[in-house]
């Protein structure tokens, strides 16, 4: 038999391996391979202004944001979390109506991912579905939000994060999956994009 034969099964079998491991993105993700993506650290709870007549009182966290931070978030580097979550940390930052914004949640940094491995990596996790479940805690406190810009003068993709809630939503195109639960590896996957993004 001739040897390209022999091969033949060989080469059909890798190439199924290969399409099975990586596979192609999903719409609109296929679409946005080399676009400029943008990170941001976001603030994910704000305490309601206190009434005048009210005394002043401590920091009541929603008990979603609590079970995470008992749950291992203190092991965050030091500027991933939001000021003043942790006791003996950054206090929160006095409220101000003219603060910068992301779908309502308070910047407190961002950065142009210009590595083409982090961006890949974004995209990776994005658009893939099997990044994501059913399973989510039901809220959306965002630590972090994703700006992908898309061709054919579209509006950016936003995409708010919530590890406290393990949930994302989608901003100014359509979710193309019906699970917006974040998995334990996919949290993971996010939390290192952001501290090769931000240091730490």
């Amino acid at each position: 038999m001739h040897l390209s034969l022999k091969l033949a099964p060989l080469a059909i079998g890798l190439l199924l391996v290969t399409e099975g491991c990586g596979g192609s993105l999903a719409a609109p993700f296929d679409q946005m391979k080399g676009q400029p993506v943008r990170m941001l650290r976001l603030q994910n709870y704000e305490p309601p202004p206190p009434a005048a007549s009210a005394p002043a009182a401590g920091l009541v966290l929603p008990p979603q944001i609590q079970q995470w931070l008992s749950a291992g978030a203190q092991m965050l580097p030091p500027g991933l979390l939001p000021p003043g979550l942790l006791p003996g940390g950054t206090p929160t930052p006095t409220v101000t109506a003219d603060v910068p914004r992301f779908h309502n949640f308070r910047i407190l940094g961002w950065m142009d991912l210009n590595d083409s491995a982090q961006k890949d990596e974004v995209l990776d996790i994005f658009g893939h579905e099997s990044n994501f479940t059913v399973q989510h805690g039901g809220c959306m406190f965002a630590e972090f939000g994703f700006s992908i810009t898309q061709p054919n003068n579209q509006p950016p993709a936003d995409i708010l994060v919530s590890l406290s809630c393990d949930n994302v939503q989608a901003f100014s195109f359509a979710w193309p999956y019906t699970k917006t639960g974040v998995t334990s590896d996919t949290a993971k996957r996010l939390v290192d994009v952001a501290k090769k993004a931000f240091g730490g």
